[in-house]
């Protein structure tokens, strides 16, 4: 293999980061469901030959982009052990919980490229779809599942063309067994047309730069990336770092077994590699579906919090997002557990105790090195919503935020998707002009601040009317255990969901709620979570408790109560 120098690999890095990028902006522009056009949950990366990663669009979400390896290696064992041969010009499909994706609704279209004959990479995107044909309407809040084939079609390694050729079977199949067929296969066929363009681009940069070159830079920047990790681990002192922490499960089953689940991690730093120990995490649950998988969920949550942590590109700058920074990292996931459960246990709410696993290794490192992590996490929810219009069904899916805990210099981030998710929310106007729904209060919560020198983020209130009969289905998390504060810092405020029917009659809900009917008229309340608070609340600036004041986000008795600061008549805070 040849060595090249430095600013060739920056050249070629900016054109592999172009493409990705371009891949991303083109699927979301082409997508016909929110889920992709505006909350951006979708990924989009190249790999070589063999999987490993190369680059990814930065506008997607580390969970859709960062399995892409994943289901790279898993498509390639799988047409290997099916005697399948690879040509130009096929694209596979490919969605197995156990092979690389996150969870079923998750699935990607992978175009093999080929260069004078020879496969050299692949061009992949990924994208969450509204309706995978699963046990009720919608692909989230399939929290009664009792194994995976409950969770919706599941398509491993499977030619949707082959040798440029439509395999139209397949996509009859599609249509004829998904909810919201022109929504989904539309999404579907967009993907395909932006792993084309990805594929396209890879071409276009070798014919620009030539194979071997391209190669070279490739494996120069893998070994860049991965120094730049190895140097910043080297930073942190050995030693063997535990933290846990609890999600609620399902808090309304009977078993104990399967509430209040424990989720444990060891980061085990010696020298420039480290170790992340899962050992005594909860065992997994074989017929529900908050378990997640290891490949494709648990692998991404440890790599992105990480390398968060460590490579935060704010104070670091740029490091290339590709195979390198996953070589320093071992993972080591008891069989069964939650973190590497055995199939066919289902696994679609995988995110609910996902989001809980990053949090867990951040708790961790937060001993090493307290000035680069946040205080813990509000946990986001899903919501499916759905109904029938004259026999077709009408399909929603909504992400309601989080929040972030405070940090060391800095506040928490109100009201965002939290760690690995990184997905954004749907704006009003775009739910209402598609769907049968009313958004009637979306807001801050106020009186829900976590005390601290940085305060913790707050969540929102979001209140949604049905103005037709529908269903709807919740997965979520956050309900019985608050975020924990750090460093004196206080901890956060739990999340609730609350349905008022339109006669008046409240009901107080879980923080998983598979497939229900309501009535219009009917309205369902989420309150998100508050991220705890880092440092004390005594050392928080006065001046920074009268713009909260200000804010709407506490009273002046709170800031007194919690802040021990008292606002003066023209607005100013002073420390008692």
């Amino acid at each position: 293999m040849i060595r090249i120098d430095p600013v060739t690999a920056a050249v070629i890095q900016g054109g592999l980061d172009t493409i990705a990028l371009e891949m991303g902006h083109k699927l979301m522009r082409m997508s016909y469901s929110s889920i992709i056009r505006e909350s951006e949950d979708f990924g989009a990366a190249l790999t070589d030959a063999t999987g490993r990663q190369l680059c990814e669009c930065r506008l997607s979400t580390p969970l859709q982009s960062g399995p892409i390896p994943g289901y790279v290696r898993n498509i390639l064992s799988t047409l290997h052990a099916r005697g399948e041969a690879l040509t130009d010009g096929d694209v596979i499909m490919h969605n197995d919980p156990y092979g690389g994706a996150s969870h079923g609704p998750d699935v990607a279209f992978a175009v093999p490229v080929f260069h004078d004959g020879t496969l050299v990479g692949w061009s992949v995107t990924t994208a969450h779809h509204l309706d995978i044909g699963a046990l009720s309407p919608g692909s989230c809040g399939i929290v009664d599942a009792v194994d995976t084939y409950a969770e919706g079609l599941q398509f491993k390694a499977i030619k949707v063309y082959d040798a440029g050729r439509r395999v139209d079977p397949v996509w009859h199949i599609l249509r004829a067994n998904i909810r919201a067929p022109e929504l989904v296969v539309g999404d579907m066929e967009a993907q395909v047309k932006a792993a084309h363009i990805g594929a396209k681009g890879l071409l276009a940069l070798i014919a620009q730069h030539g194979l071997a070159t391209l190669q070279a830079a490739a494996e120069d920047l893998m070994d860049y990336s991965e120094r730049r990790l190895r140097a910043a681990i080297s930073a942190v002192p050995d030693g063997d770092y535990s933290a846990s922490t609890r999600i609620d499960g399902f808090l309304d089953d009977p078993d104990p077994a399967r509430r209040n689940l424990i989720i444990c991690a060891t980061v085990k730093v010696r020298g420039d590699a480290l170790t992340v120990d899962l050992t005594g995490t909860a065992p997994q649950i074989p017929d529900k579906p908050i378990n997640m998988p290891l490949v494709g969920t648990v692998d991404c949550a440890i790599w992105l919090t990480v390398r968060s942590i460590l490579l935060d590109a704010a104070v670091v700058g740029p490091v290339p997002q590709n195979e390198g920074l996953t070589r320093p990292i071992t993972i080591v996931a008891p069989l069964g557990c939650l973190a590497n459960p055995i199939f066919p246990a289902p696994v679609i709410a995988r995110f609910c105790s996902g989001n809980a696993l990053a949090d867990t290794v951040m708790k961790a490192l937060a001993q090493a090195v307290p000035q680069q992590v946040s205080a813990g996490i509000g946990n986001l929810r899903v919501v499916a919503l759905s109904g029938l219009n004259h026999g077709n069904h009408w399909v929603h899916m909504e992400i309601m935020e989080g929040s972030y805990g405070g940090r060391y210099g800095k506040d928490g981030m109100d009201a965002v998707d939290t760690l690995y998710a990184n997905t954004r929310n749907n704006p009003v106007e775009d739910i209402e002009s598609h769907v049968p729904l009313r958004v009637e209060r979306y807001e801050l919560r106020e009186e829900a601040m976590a005390p601290g020198e940085w305060r913790g983020g707050i969540g929102t209130i979001r209140e949604f009317r049905f103005l037709a009969d529908a269903g709807f289905s919740i997965e979520g998390d956050g309900h019985a255990h608050a975020p924990w504060g750090f460093q004196d810092g206080a901890d956060g405020h739990t999340a609730s969901l609350t349905l008022v029917a339109a006669d008046g009659a409240v009901r107080a809900l879980p923080s998983k709620v598979p497939y229900a009917r309501v009535k219009a008229g009917d309205r369902l309340i989420a309150t998100g979570p508050c991220g705890g608070g880092y440092g004390d609340a005594a050392a928080r600036a006065p001046g920074a408790v009268a713009r909260d004041v200000a804010d709407g986000l506490i009273s002046a008795a709170t800031a007194l109560r919690d802040f021990g600061v008292t606002i003066r008549a023209d607005g100013t805070g002073a420390r008692q």
